[in-house]
């Protein structure tokens, strides 16, 4: 397999997770009390949102990349 259909595989398939997920969801833990011995501290989710446009964009250029690899074959 050439590298431009891998690549554009590798695209096809961001693009489809980049439309079904819609984001990136991760934890980080801040601390909110740190006196002495006593400690606490908080899990807050954080979300990067990906739109819709970027999945499209994403699948869209797979797409393109395994056509031209197809056709220099």
């Amino acid at each position: 397999m050439k590298p431009i259909m891998v690549l554009g595989v590798a695209l096809i398939v961001i693009g489809v997770l980049a439309l079904a997920y819609q984001g990136i969801s991760y934890t980080t833990r801040e601390k909110v009390l740190d006196v002495g011995p006593l400690k606490a501290s908080v899990e807050k989710q954080k979300t990067i949102p990906l739109p819709p446009i970027l999945g499209v964009v994403a699948l869209a250029a797979g797409v393109i990349l395994v056509v031209v690899g197809n056709k220099r074959a």
